[in-house]
């Protein structure tokens, strides 16, 4: 006996043969034609794009991993100043600030309806 998936059921049904390998109604006779191409223009290779696309800017890698891989004790998220410790106080600032919300909001929501 053959099988075809069924779209509708979600399952497994009985089918003739010839729709168990054609599922979908496709005929094995059409020919299969190409999708049309979405970009019609033709891309560069790198090589031939020539020195066009150069980065001019210093390379700021060995500096930082310099930087980031002294053992001062200082944490990595701290390592590059005020900047960063900045931006951690205001997100643990922020972190405090939601637990408390939440903590209120829990709390009131823990009341009784007074009408």
């Amino acid at each position: 006996m053959y099988y075809k998936f069924s779209g509708f059921t979600q399952k497994l049904t009985g089918s003739a043969p010839a729709t168990a390998y054609n599922p979908q109604g496709l005929r094995a006779s059409l020919p299969a034609e190409s999708p049309t191409m979405i970009f019609a223009t033709p891309t560069k290779v790198v090589s031939e794009a020539g020195a066009t696309a150069e980065y001019m800017g210093a390379n700021k890698v060995p500096d930082l991993q310099k930087l980031f891989q002294t053992s001062d004790g200082t944490p990595v998220h701290l390592k590059r100043g005020y900047p960063d410790r900045l931006l951690y106080r205001t997100t643990m600032a922020l972190t405090i600030g939601g637990v408390a919300y939440c903590l209120v909001a829990l709390y009131i929501a823990a009341q009784p309806n007074r009408k």
